[in-house]
């Protein structure tokens, strides 16, 4: 039997890194849950559940407290195998203050956003010098709660030279996670105006070509009661031409825009937070219909907002 090649196992490191970060999106939790379940109800350890949930009780504001951030994770050399998975790029800014980074689309599992954001693996640092993205490993990483108090802590209690990103869309822009989509779930999302305003700060847009085109996904018509939308996404397996939960090998870009100055107003206005949300759509638009062409979109197709 012949030993696997440099590529093989380059494909393989890939789609483990891949796989890896998949399971912790998805079972983390549940293994948490049915773990402390087993050792409460089927077993004498039921000490260990009470130690665990004292510790969470004694941690549950550290999420919206900047998280627990550790270089070293940002700096895995298996975040390298993640990017390379599907080529991810970045385009330069020049970072000053504080600022917030708004990332479209959300797609399924936001992969770009992580990709770029979370891990140091495309080069961030050194593409935004200065700057602390927030975005255990999963904390460790950088990834903290988007609520409005932490956003309010971190913009506030730690200095300058921080970047909040944003997926702005959130789960229900899941449902427009098709291949070629542009749309955008955005027309009522304004509370990240509002926080920018409320601070002072420049917001940031960006926009990921390729993201919506790593899964396939069918949409199911909602139910008449619950106004949810089920829907069945697959992508690849771990060999390459089989189905499974992991994303397709294809090219993802994000491009980011140079910062759009706000004014600081404590208590912005519906008026005032409607022009500047207004003027942040607009800039998207540009930003999109600039370098749509560049990755195969054609020129007629819209950015849709809704």
């Amino acid at each position: 039997m012949s030993l696997p090649s440099k590529k093989e196992i380059k494909a393989a490191l890939e789609v483990f890194a891949i796989f890896q970060w998949a399971l912790s999106v998805f079972l983390i939790t549940l293994t948490v849950i049915f773990v402390n379940l087993y050792l409460v109800v089927f077993t004498p350890y039921w000490p260990l559940t009470v130690l665990i949930l004292t510790w969470l009780a004694f941690d549950w504001k550290t999420p919206e407290r900047g998280g627990r951030r550790f270089t070293f994770v940002r700096r895995w050399c298996l975040w390298k195998h993640y990017c390379n998975y599907f080529p991810i790029k970045t385009c330069d800014i020049s970072p000053n203050h504080n600022y917030i980074l708004a990332c479209h689309p959300h797609g399924l599992m936001s992969h770009a956003c992580f990709g770029h954001f979370a891990t140091d693996a495309s080069g961030s640092s050194k593409i935004f010098p200065g700057m602390t993205p927030y975005i255990d490993y999963v904390m460790s990483t950088g990834a903290c709660s988007v609520s409005q108090s932490s956003m309010d802590f971190l913009l506030t209690h730690k200095g300058t030279g921080n970047m909040l990103i944003v997926v702005v869309g959130g789960l229900a822009e899941c449902r427009y996670s098709l291949p070629g989509s542009s749309t955008l779930v955005l027309k009522n999302r304004c509370g990240f105006v509002r926080m920018a305003l409320h601070h002072g700060v420049a917001l940031i847009p960006a926009y990921v070509f390729g993201e919506t085109d790593l899964y396939n996904q069918h949409i199911f018509t909602p139910g008449r009661v619950v106004h949810i939308y089920p829907c069945a996404f697959y992508g690849r397996g771990f060999t390459k031409n089989s189905w499974g939960l992991l994303p397709h090998s294809r090219p993802v870009t994000t491009i980011v825009r140079e910062p759009l100055p706000l004014p600081k107003i404590e208590n912005p206005s519906q008026e005032m937070v409607a022009k500047y949300h207004a003027l942040y759509i607009d800039a998207l638009r540009k930003l999109f219909d600039q370098h749509k062409t560049k990755f195969g979109i054609s020129e007629t197709k819209e950015l849709v907002i809704v």
